[in-house]
């Protein structure tokens, strides 16, 4: 591991304080919100709805597979105009949804999956920047904007060679850029000074297979918050975001392609993996205190019925693990009980969001399905969107963000 801690000492105690203390629920900074907890705000938020309801509905300037993240009354996400060999991130008034700016990035196309897009990183926003990285050709790009869409700063930071392509995303801690590029060749995890794009600190890693995950973030109750990777190689690692130092490992766990991120829950961290569609692999690990003693173990597994590229969702003391295709199955998070499962009998990608004690899940062909989070199943309504999306809605100041697949649609107060 590289450390490089010259010019970070003095903003370590600043770093510190806002780890400590929770994320805010008035913004939705990343994937799946605070902490990757895909938990959102918004008494207003209709449990059903039609095209009537929408506060407003905008076409994007191209198509992309990222979430939208929110800080204050403003919305970045990205598309990729993929004949043109061009990205743009884009900065929409949250209120109306008209376009405040976009910014345009030629890139070179790279392998992927058909049903990949070249748009499919969500970026991380914090009160100054707005980080994004995504692949050009064979390099990994991190690179960070002002809010009125100026460039700060653009790294190549190294090889990235996939079969099926990119689609990790960042998130921003402390004023750290915190990056993983798990992929064929040379991967690594990496924290990165908002400001500057300076490496802080950097970890080798040995994996064989791409990651696609966004690291979670684990808050021990005695102890500072830690960043959860997953790969084939290393499999689960807690990190200490600040300094880059590894907390603990529980490796040999997985044998496939981690694309569906982390989750805490009930004193577990719980992953899957999988091939060919379908998670095939899952692991609930309760984690460690040191490396040394590679303190973490297993609590529990799951063999069948798992997610492949959705994130399961924590409620309380209950999981909520939605497979691909379509299978929800709730366990009790602490011991992997079974609890209820139930065929929602649709395709996802989209990973669950929770509002108020309600499970929103989008399907792949456009329909919104609300359940009721809870020891039982409880259907509460299905509402059907202009067109298809495999995005993962946000939600921020008593609104929800879905996008589709040309469209952002906003519901809510």
């Amino acid at each position: 591991m590289m450390r490089l801690r010259s010019k970070w000492c003095g903003v370590c105690l600043v770093a510190f304080v806002v780890l400590c203390g929770m994320a805010s629920g008035q913004e939705w900074t990343r994937f799946r919100g605070p902490d990757g907890t895909g938990m959102g705000n918004g008494e207003s938020i209709p449990v059903s709805f039609a095209e009537a309801d929408y506060l407003w509905k905008v076409k994007l300037p191209a198509p992309g597979h990222s979430s939208p993240v929110l800080w204050g009354d403003r919305i970045f996400l990205t598309c990729s105009h993929d004949a043109n060999e061009q990205r743009e991130v884009v900065c929409l008034d949250a209120k109306s949804g008209t376009t405040l700016w976009s910014t345009k990035m030629p890139f070179t196309p790279y392998r992927h999956n058909r049903q990949n897009s070249f748009a499919a990183s969500t970026p991380a926003v914090d009160a100054e920047r707005v980080y994004v990285n995504w692949i050009s050709g064979e390099q990994f790009v991190a690179l960070a904007l002002d809010h009125e869409g100026n460039t700060l700063w653009r790294r190549e930071m190294g090889e990235f060679r996939a079969t099926h392509g990119a689609g990790a995303s960042p998130i921003v801690l402390g004023g750290l850029m915190i990056v993983g590029n798990d992929n064929k060749e040379t991967s690594f995890l990496a924290g990165l000074d908002g400001k500057t794009g300076e490496t802080i600190w950097q970890i080798k890693r040995n994996s064989k297979m791409t990651s696609y995950i966004t690291p979670a973030v684990y808050r021990p109750k005695d102890s500072t918050p830690e960043v959860v990777f997953v790969n084939e190689a290393n499999g689960m690692t807690g990190v200490d975001p600040v300094s880059g130092e590894m907390k603990w490992e529980s490796d040999k766990l997985f044998t496939l392609k981690s694309v569906a991120s982390p989750v805490v829950a009930g004193g577990v961290i719980f992953a899957t993996a999988g091939a060919g569609g379908a998670g095939r692999q899952s692991a609930a690990v309760r984690p460690g205190d040191r490396l040394a003693d590679r303190g973490s173990t297993v609590a529990w597994k799951l063999d069948r019925d798992l997610p492949y590229v959705p994130t399961s969702i924590a409620i309380d003391e209950h999981l909520y693990i939605l497979s691909d295709l379509g299978v929800m199955t709730c366990v009790v998070a602490a011991t992997g009980e079974p609890v209820w499962q139930e065929d929602l009998d649709a395709k996802f990608y989209a990973s669950p969001v929770c509002v108020n004690g309600r499970i929103y899940v989008v399907t792949r062909g456009g329909e919104v399905i609300v359940l009721e989070a809870g020891p039982e199943y409880k259907l509460l309504a299905k509402s059907t969107l202009p067109e298809k999306t495999d995005a993962t809605p946000a939600i921020a100041n008593g609104r929800m963000y879905i996008r589709t697949l040309n469209h952002l649609i906003c519901i809510g107060e």
